[in-house]
């Protein structure tokens, strides 16, 4: 690491002039997408409906969303963004490969959460639950995050995009291991995912066929 690593960590961190797209979609893609689909499967249950909405303290929610966001936005991208994707991706592994393997370590960093709340979420599968997350929408939204920084090399827009996801699914998503789990969190679930997929490939399309900005070498062993 030493003093050139940590220059490049300040470099990517103070990387803000980026082009307003970028911050459009870093903040707005995981509210837009959760309330689109919650308002669709409201259609077929009064449970659907945005946190915020049926919540009695709107103003409480909003704040307590916004330092949510804010604090595990910015402190876990300092690690995942800030070390471990750059390392990745100069390994060549791609942005699919180096969104999975980050993946799969922040599913490993949550799954203590998910495995206590399993034990106070009403005897609903919470562990079945954080398994679709972690395998399907995360490892989806991820590689997102990971295109988005290969596009950009900003660290702040990788921390506000995560903070964003932190902001939604406290204040408009009704679904989760402490709110409506069980077969309603993996419905959300599977939809989520598969609209994140299908942006992924159709970028991919756009792209020629791959992700990153050059497609990654085979690593000599």
């Amino acid at each position: 690491m030493g003093r050139a690593g940590f220059r490049d960590l300040l470099a990517r961190l103070t990387r803000w002039r980026v082009g307003a797209r970028w911050y459009a979609v870093a903040l707005l893609t995981a509210p837009l997408l959760f309330t689109a689909i919650i308002l669709v499967l409201s259609l077929t249950s009064s449970e659907s409906l945005p946190t915020i909405v049926i919540s009695e303290g709107k103003a409480t929610l909003l704040l307590m969303g916004i330092i949510a966001g804010l604090v595990i936005g910015i402190f876990e991208e300092l690690g995942w963004t800030g070390f471990a994707i750059p390392t990745l991706m100069r390994l060549r592994y791609g942005v699919l490969g180096t969104g999975l393997i980050v993946r799969v370590m922040w599913g490993a960093w949550h799954w203590l959460v998910a495995f206590w709340s399993s034990s106070i979420a009403s005897g609903e599968p919470v562990l079945v639950s954080f398994l679709l997350d972690s395998f399907l929408f995360l490892v989806a939204f991820r590689v997102l995050m990971v295109w988005i920084f290969d596009r950009t090399g900003s660290l702040l827009v990788a921390m506000l995009m995560h903070a964003s996801l932190v902001f939604s699914a406290n204040v408009i998503n009704p679904f989760g291991p402490l709110k409506i789990a069980g077969l309603p969190l993996m419905t959300f679930d599977l939809i989520w995912a598969a609209v994140l997929w299908v942006v992924i490939g159709a970028i991919a399309l756009a792209q020629g066929g791959h992700l990153m900005r050059e497609p990654p070498r085979r690593r000599v062993a």
